[in-house]
């Protein structure tokens, strides 16, 4: 009996053993994959956005694997390691781009090496920015899997149109208004406005050419430049006010400016253009139809409210209007890859609504000193906090409206798009930032004037 009792205690012994080394196997090989699988300190960690792993369908919690995982072990990094908490499943590389790994109904996901169906590490399920497959690593660039990354949650749909607005189909009733655009296309086209016949609206702002010259600064009447750039008249209209320095209140306004401008177009007076356009035939009859009502239809304000009807009709609908509008289809990957990096870095703080751009002033130099002897707003409003701001221009078109900046001194858009993350966001970008922000805004380019 004693022996019985003997030999039962040591099998009992033995099968409590077993079990605690199981359990102790089972915990190592827990901490494992949460040491393997878990940890993703990416190049910008330190700086960059969170690494939002997982399942959630929220997409912030950080944890591997999906709803109801036995095993994808939680990881929520620190937030003052990794910086803002990001929605969506995220990864941060270099230039603070997104990846999620892993697609949704992968019951435990094998991204990272882990062997499927024993540790559960898919990364970016449910609610994840990306879905589903491709690993660009260069510069931190999106890893998700055969997604787009326009889907879900963190910077999709909803994001998008929190920045952003398609284009309205017009701004001015063009039939009601058909004999004042008129007037204003041929007084856009007309040299005869300056002093020696030979410049005209259309001369710094072709609109054959997205509403510029391409040059830094543009030649007037004696082949003087003036300090700044032209900026295009395409979709001007939209802006807050016109100029760099917001000094005319709308395109009536500033249309009649370079009129009397000297290095411009170098008309002596307000009364000399109005004797030299009244001394034509064809606008005795323009004009007339133009302002039937009124009884002295030739004065200087009126050619700058005929070429300002004219100007707003010169809004140019792109493909990203289209994607606005629902069509996902209208971008591809690699644009859609930079318009999450542009709202995701901050671009789109500044850059935003319509006209993308346009509707607020900003200084030059905001985080990194930017050198110009320009004041900009300063010379108008004559306030110290307004020294060297600008209004932000509009980035439709602006693949094609180089040379850059408010005296046209960046040459390429990739510089404007290095220049602008290092002085306005205090970010050092690469190739692969540039790369994508570039296709994105090649997106906002005109589909009729291409």
């Amino acid at each position: 009996m004693k022996f019985i009792l003997l030999l039962a205690l040591i099998l009992s012994t033995q099968a409590y053993a077993e079990n605690d080394d199981e359990r102790h196997s089972g915990s190592k090989h827990q901490e494992s994959h949460e040491q393997e699988g878990g940890k993703h300190d990416h190049e910008d960690g330190e700086n960059g956005d969170s690494h939002g792993h997982g399942g959630d369908k929220q997409g912030g919690d950080h944890g591997h694997g999906q709803e109801g995982d036995e095993h994808g072990g939680d990881h929520g990094h620190e937030k003052g390691k990794h910086g803002a908490m990001m929605q969506g499943g995220e990864h941060d590389h270099e230039d603070g781009d997104s990846h999620g790994h892993g697609q949704e109904g992968d019951e435990h996901g094998d991204d990272h090496g882990h062997e499927k169906g024993k540790h559960g590490g898919g990364h970016g399920h449910k609610g994840g920015m990306m879905q589903g497959g491709e690993h660009d690593h260069e510069d931190g660039d999106s890893h998700g899997h055969g997604g787009d990354g326009m889907h879900g949650g963190g910077h999709g749909m909803n994001n998008v149109k929190q920045f952003f607005e398609p284009l309205p189909a017009s701004i001015i009733d063009e039939e009601e208004n058909a004999a004042l655009i008129k007037l204003g296309i041929m007084l856009y086209m007309d040299p005869r406005l300056s002093v020696n016949d030979k410049i005209s609206c259309n001369s710094c702002h072709g609109l054959d050419n997205y509403g510029v010259d391409n040059e830094p600064t543009s030649p007037g009447h004696e082949g003087k430049r003036g300090d700044r750039n032209s900026p295009t008249t395409m979709n001007a209209a939209l802006h807050i006010a016109q100029f760099w320095d917001g000094r005319a209140s709308d395109v009536e306004a500033q249309a009649l400016g370079p009129i009397l401008n000297p290095v411009e177009m170098g008309m002596p007076n307000k009364g000399a253009v109005v004797q030299k356009i009244q001394a034509i035939d064809e606008y005795q009859v323009l004009f007339a139809e133009a302002f039937s009502e009124s009884k002295h239809p030739f004065n200087y304000n009126n050619i700058g409210k005929a070429i300002g009807a004219f100007e707003r009709t010169l809004l140019t609908p792109s493909r990203f209007d289209d994607f606005l509008n629902g069509d996902e289809d209208a971008l591809n990957k690699s644009e859609k890859k930079g318009l999450k990096k542009f709202m995701r870095m901050g671009c789109a703080n500044c850059h935003n609504g319509v006209a993308i751009g346009g509707n607020s002033y900003k200084k030059i130099g905001l985080v990194e000193p930017y050198e110009t002897e320009d004041m900009g707003r300063y010379g108008v409003t004559g306030l110290e906090s307004d020294k060297k701001v600008f209004k932000v221009p509009s980035l439709r078109n602006i693949a094609q409206t180089g040379p850059y900046f408010h005296d046209g001194s960046v040459e390429t858009l990739d510089e404007a798009i290095k220049l602008m993350a290092k002085h306005q966001l205090g970010r050092d970008v690469g190739h692969g930032f540039v790369k994508d922000i570039k296709a994105f805004l090649g997106s906002l380019t005109g589909k009729d004037t291409q």
